[in-house]
C-alpha cells in the first residue's frame, strides 16, 4: 500500500506540468506536509546518519536483487534458503499464494522504479533491456487477476513513468521508444476477459494465454472475489487509457468500482470482504480496513488524487466517515459486520491493515494515524516483525511474516507529514530487524514464525518493489533522488504515475452517482484542504504527545479507548458478561445468560457477542493445551545463526522455555533410528544426537543418546519430503511411562529442515546449533556486517549455493494462511502410534500450529470494545436514543441462526 509522494521545506507546489484543474488533487497530497516541516524539531538525525542509513538500505536492495538475478533470474522470484529461483509448476503447489507467478519474470518487473528511485540508472537501462528480450506474456498459466495489475502493469508502466523522465533529461534510455508501454498495452488485453460478467465486477483469475472460460483456460467458474481484488484497478487502468489513448480499461475499471459502491450496506457504508461477481450479494459480511478490502479504499482516495474526478473523493470520505464511526478505536482496527456494525466480528486484526496510518496521512487526519502507527511498532518491538495477525490484547494469532513492507510505508509518510525524527529512528530500527533476523546469504528470507526467528523459503517481489523504496526515501533529501518525487503518486505496489496523466486523453465522461445514494455530511470534507491550523497544531511536541500514552501498550497497560470504557462503566452502567468470567455454578451468571436475547435489545446484543467469545475461547483453550514451537538455529561458519528451522517440541525432557538453550555441534547416532544401545558413543559424547524417526518410542530413544553422553537430541522424520511448510507441526509424546529420567533437550525435524542440517554436516563437517524456544541474536563478532557484505557475499552464497544443490527441498506456502490464500486446511501428518507421536492442534498457520503465545501484557477485555464504549455512552446520556444504534429486538431475533452460522464460518476461516 502506498500514498502519494510528500514536498520538503515549508510549502507544497503543484508539478509544472500539471493545470489548474490538478490544484486540489496536488494539495490533498501536500495537506500534511506545510505545517510541521516549518516547527521546530527535537534532537534531529544528523545528515551523516542519514546518509549511512540510506547506503546500508542501497546495500541491502543490492543483497536482495543480486541474488535474484544472479540465482533465480529468469524465474518469478527467489528462494532465498536454497538460492534458487521458484519456478511455477517446478515446485510444489502453495494455493492461491502461487497465483502471482506467471513466469513472468515478476521479481524483475516488480523491481524496475525502484531502481530509479535508488538512483541506480544504468541498472535500470539493463533491466530494461532483459525485461523488453526475455519475458513473455503469452503464456499458458492461471494468474491471479489482481496480482497480476498491481504488480506486472503497475511494474511495467512505473517503469515506463520513469524511462521517459530519464530519456527527458538526455543522459539514459535515449534508445527507449514506449517499449514497456506496448508490452503494458498487450498484457492489458490479455486481463480484459476477466471482465466479462453481467455486474462488471471481474473474474479473480485468468488464463494469460486461453482468457476465461475456454476448456483449455482451466478458470472462469468462480462466483467469488475480493473487494481488494476487484476495486485495486483503476489507477493502472486508469494510466494505461491516459498513456495509450484507448479507453477501454479505465472504463472497465470505473464500471467495477461503481458496481462495488452501489452494493455497499447503505446504512453503515461499508462494504464486505467477498462479493459474488454475478449476483453482486455479500458473500463475507464482515469489514475492516486489513486484507481482502485495504485498497479499495485506498485507490479510491488516490484516483481523485490522479483523476481530479470529485465523486471519488466523495465516495472515500463517505466510507472514513463509516471506519472511523465503527472500525477505529485508536489505537485499535476491529473488523465489524456490515449489517451490525456496532458488533465485531473478530478480535483479532492483521497485518495488512498497517498501511491504513499511510492513507490517514493522506486523508490528512494526522491524530489516529499516530496512535495506530505506534500501537503496531510496540508490537514490532515485541516480535521484532509484525505477526501476519494479532489479537486484541496483542497476542499473536499467526506468526508468519513475509517481509511485508506496509508498516515501513506509514514510517514515511508519517515522517513526511510530521518531521519527527523519531520516525527516522523507527525506519532505522527495521533496517536493523531485517539484517539480523531475515538476511540470509542468498537474500533476505521470510519468517516462518515471529517467536521462534524461524525462517521460510520465500522472498516476495514485493519486498523489492516497496521495502527498500520507503525506506530509501524515509533517510533520503531532496539532492538524493534525480528527480522530483512530488511529481508522482504510488500504486498500490508503489509503482510511481506522474500527475500530469489527470490532463492527458481525457475522454472518460464522468457522471458524479455518489449523490444519488447518499446524502454526505458536510464535515466528511473537514479533512481534505491544508487547513494547517486544524491539522497540525503549532507545537514541535504535538505527535510526541499522542505517542506517549501507547509507550507501553502491549507490555503492561491497556488501549485508550478501553480505558475509557472501564471509566464509563464506573459512572454506573454495569459491564455486560464476559465468556472468560462466566461461571456454570454462579446463580447470577445464569440468569444473565437467560435474559439474553429475550429482555431487550442490549441484552440481544450481549447475546450475540458472548457467543462470539465462548466460540474463540474454547479454541483458544484447545490451543492452549499444546506447547509451543521451538528452534534449531545454526550458529556455525557460514550460516552465523542466519538459518532458523522450526522445530516440534517433546512432553518430555528439559523444557526449552524455562532453562538456557542447549548449544552444541551435532553428530549422527549409531544405530541412526537410535533404538538400541548407539555403537557410537564417542561421537555423540558431548554433542547433539541426530536420530531418525521410527522403529521405536521417542522416549526410548532419548534414553539411548543420553546414555552415550549426548546433551540433545533431534529427530528427523524419516518420510522424505515432508516439511513444516505443508504439515502442522506436532510435539512427541512420551511412553507411557515416567519419563523425569529424561533429562536432555529433545526436538523435531520435518524432512526438508533435516536434510539442511545433513547436508551441511556433508559440506562442512563440524555444524554447531542452538536449540532453544526463540532464535537468539547473532555473535556480532562472526556475522558478517552489512558494510562488508559485499567482500564476503560471494564466497557466502557459493559455500550456501554448493550446500542447496544437494538438496531437493519440497517448499511450499501455509495455504491455511488466509492473507496469502483461501484454501482448506491440510490434512494433519499421518500419526506414528508406535513411536508415541501426539499430533499438535492445527491453528490458523502450520507456522504457529502449536500455540498462539500470550504476550506480558494485563489488558485482556479488548473483545468487542466499540460496542460496550458505545452502549456505554448513551445510557449515561438520557437524549440518546436507542433505535439510532441498535436494531430493534425482532431484527435481532430473527438474525441470531445468521449470526451463529457467521461465527462458525470464522473460526473455520481461522483454522
Amino acid at each position: 500500500m502506498s500514498e502519494a509522494g510528500g514536498g520538503r521545506g515549508c510549502g507544497c507546489r503543484v508539478p509544472q506540468r500539471a493545470p489548474w484543474s490538478l490544484v486540489a488533487a496536488t494539495a490533498s497530497l501536500c495537506l500534511v506536509l506545510a505545517t510541521s516541516v516549518c516547527t521546530a524539531r527535537a534532537a534531529p538525525m544528523s545528515r551523516e546518519e542519514k546518509q549511512k542509513l540510506g547506503n546500508q538500505v542501497l546495500e541491502m536492495f543490492d543483497h536482495a536483487y543480486g541474488n535474484y538475478m544472479e540465482h533465480a533470474y529468469p524465474a518469478d522470484e527467489l528462494m532465498p534458503l536454497t538460492c534458487r529461483g521458484r519456478v511455477r509448476g517446478q515446485e510444489p503447489s502453495r494455493g492461491d499464494v502461487d497465483d502471482a507467478l506467471g513466469k513472468f519474470s515478476l521479481t524483475l518487473i516488480d523491481s524496475l522504479d525502484t531502481l530509479v528511485v535508488l538512483n541506480k540508472t544504468k541498472e535500470f537501462e539493463d533491466a530494461v533491456r532483459k525485461v523488453l528480450r526475455d519475458v513473455n506474456l503469452d503464456n499458458d498459466v492461471v494468474v491471479s487477476v489482481f496480482e497480476t495489475n498491481i504488480r506486472v502493469l503497475g511494474g511495467l508502466l512505473g517503469g515506463h513513468s520513469l524511462a521517459i523522465m530519464l530519456k527527458e533529461k538526455g543522459e539514459y534510455m535515449q534508445w527507449y521508444n514506449d517499449e514497456l508501454l506496448q508490452m503494458a498495452k498487450q498484457l492489458g488485453y490479455r486481463l480484459l476477459p476477466a471482465f466479462n460478467t453481467t455486474s462488471g465486477l471481474p473474474y479473480p483469475r485468468i488464463n494469460l494465454k486461453f482468457g476465461i472460460r475456454k476448456p483449455e483456460a482451466r478458470t472462469g467458474t468462480e462466483t467469488d472475489t475480493c473487494t481488494a481484488c476487484a476495486g485495486t484497478l483503476i489507477l493502472e487502468f486508469a494510466a494505461l487509457s491516459r498513456f495509450t489513448g484507448a479507453t477501454i480499461f479505465e472504463e472497465y475499471a470505473r464500471k467495477a468500482l461503481d458496481f462495488l459502491w452501489e452494493k455497499r450496506q447503505r446504512s453503515s457504508n461499508l462494504v464486505g470482504v467477498t462479493i459474488n461477481i454475478h449476483t453482486g450479494d455479500w458473500v463475507r459480511k464482515d469489514s475492516g480496513v486489513g486484507a481482502g478490502i485495504d485498497s479499495y479504499y485506498e485507490y479510491l482516495l488516490k484516483a481523485y488524487v490522479l483523476l481530479g474526478d470529485d465523486s471519488f473523493l466523495e465516495r472515500f470520505n463517505t466510507h472514513y466517515d463509516a471506519i472511523m464511526r465503527y472500525i477505529s478505536q485508536p489505537p485499535l482496527l476491529l473488523d465489524v459486520h456490515i449489517h451490525k456494525p456496532m458488533l465485531n466480528a473478530r478480535t483479532w486484526m492483521d497485518s495488512l491493515l498497517a498501511f491504513f496510518p499511510g492513507l490517514q496521512v493522506l486523508k490528512g487526519d494526522i491524530r489516529p494515524a499516530i496512535e495506530t502507527h505506534e500501537m503496531l511498532y510496540q508490537v514490532i518491538k515485541k516480535h521484532n516483525f509484525l505477526p501476519e495477525a494479532f489479537t486484541t490484547d496483542f497476542r499473536v494469532h499467526w506468526a508468519q511474516h513475509p517481509l511485508r513492507p506496509e508498516f515501513a510505508e506509514s514510517t514515511y509518510f508519517l515522517y513526511k507529514a510530521t518531521g519527527d525524527p523519531y520516525y527516522l529512528e523507527v525506519g532505522k530500527t527495521l533496517i536493523e530487524n531485517l539484517n539480523k533476523y531475515a538476511r540470509v546469504p542468498c537474500g533476505f528470507a521470510a519468517m516462518k514464525d515471529v517467536r521462534t526467528g524461524s525462517h521460510e523459503d520465500r522472498m516476495d517481489s514485493f519486498f523489492l518493489a516497496e521495502m527498500f523504496k520507503y525506506l530509501y526515501l524515509l533517510f533520503a533529501d531532496k539532492e538524493d533522488i534525480i528527480f522530483d518525487i512530488e511529481d508522482y503518486i504510488f500504486t498500490t505496489e508503489a509503482h510511481l504515475l506522474p500527475l500530469w496523466l489527470s490532463t492527458t486523453n481525457r475522454s472518460i465522461s464522468k457522471k458524479n452517482t455518489t449523490s444519488e445514494y447518499t446524502e454526505l455530511d458536510d464535515s466528511n470534507f473537514d479533512w481534505t484542504c491544508p487547513n494547517t491550523q486544524i491539522l497540525f497544531p503549532n507545537d514541535p511536541l504535538y505527535a510526541q504527545s499522542i505517542r506517549e500514552p501507547l509507550k507501553n501498550v502491549v507490555d503492561k497497560s491497556c488501549p485508550r479507548g478501553i480505558i475509557r470504557v472501564e471509566e464509563s462503566f464506573r459512572s454506573g452502567a454495569k459491564p455486560p458478561l464476559r465468556a472468560r468470567d462466566f461461571m456454570a455454578t454462579n446463580p447470577e451468571h445464569l440468569e444473565i445468560l437467560k435474559k439474553m436475547g429475550a429482555a431487550s435489545a442490549i441484552d440481544a446484543e450481549d447475546g450475540l457477542r458472548f457467543m462470539q467469545e465462548m466460540i474463540e475461547l474454547s479454541s483458544q483453550q484447545q490451543k492452549e493445551q499444546q506447547l509451543p514451537p521451538r528452534a534449531v538455529q545454526i550458529i556455525s561458519h557460514p550460516f552465523f545463526g542466519r538459518v532458523v528451522l522450526t522445530a516440534g517440541p517433546a512432553q518430555f525432557g528439559l523444557d526449552l522455555s524455562k532453562h538456557k538453550e542447549t548449544r552444541g555441534f551435532v553428530a549422527s547416532s549409531k544405530p541412526y533410528n537410535g533404538c538400541s544401545e548407539l555403537t557410537n558413543p564417542e561421537a555423540v559424547m558431548g554433542k547433539i544426537a541426530l536420530i531418525q524417526r521410527g522403529q521405536c518410542m521417542f522416549a526410548e530413544k532419548a534414553r539411548n543418546i543420553q546414555n552415550a553422553g549426548a546433551i540433545g537430541g533431534i529427530v528427523i522424520d524419516d518420510n522424505e519430503g515432508s516439511s513444516s511448510d505443508t504439515a502442522p507441526l506436532f510435539q512427541m509424546a512420551g511412553d507411557g511411562k515416567d519419563t523425569d529420567d529424561i533429562k536432555i533437550p529433545m526436538l523435531f525435524l520435518f524432512s526438508k529442515e533435516g536434510s539442511i542440517i545433513l547436508d551441511a554436516i556433508r559440506e562442512h563437517e563440524e555444524v554447531e546449533v542452538l536449540l532453544s524456544d526463540k532464535a537468539r541474536d547473532r555473535d556480532p563478532e562472526s556475522e558478517d556486517q552489512p558494510s562488508s557484505e559485499n567482500d564476503s557475499q560471494s564466497q557466502s552464497a557459493e559455500q550456501t549455493l554448493s550446500l542447496s544443490k544437494t538438496v531437493d527441498l519440497v517448499d511450499q506456502e501455509t495455504p491455511e494462511n488466509p492473507l496469502d490464500s483461501h484454501s482448506e486446511p491440510l490434512s494433519p501428518a499421518d500419526t506414528e502410534e508406535t513411536a508415541g507421536l501426539a499430533p499438535s492442534e492445527q491453528t490458523p498457520s502450520s507456522t504457529e500450529s502449536l500455540e498462539t503465545t500470550r504476550l506480558d501484557g494485563e489488558c485482556t477485555e479488548l473483545d468487542n470494545q466499540p460496542k460496550e464504549q458505545s452502549e456505554t455512552e448513551e445510557d449515561s446520556n438520557p437524549n440518546v436514543s436507542w433505535g439510532k444504534k441498535v436494531q430493534p429486538i425482532d431484527s435481532i431475533l430473527a438474525d441470531w441462526n445468521e449470526d451463529i452460522e457467521a461465527f462458525e464460518m470464522m473460526e473455520k476461516d481461522e483454522l
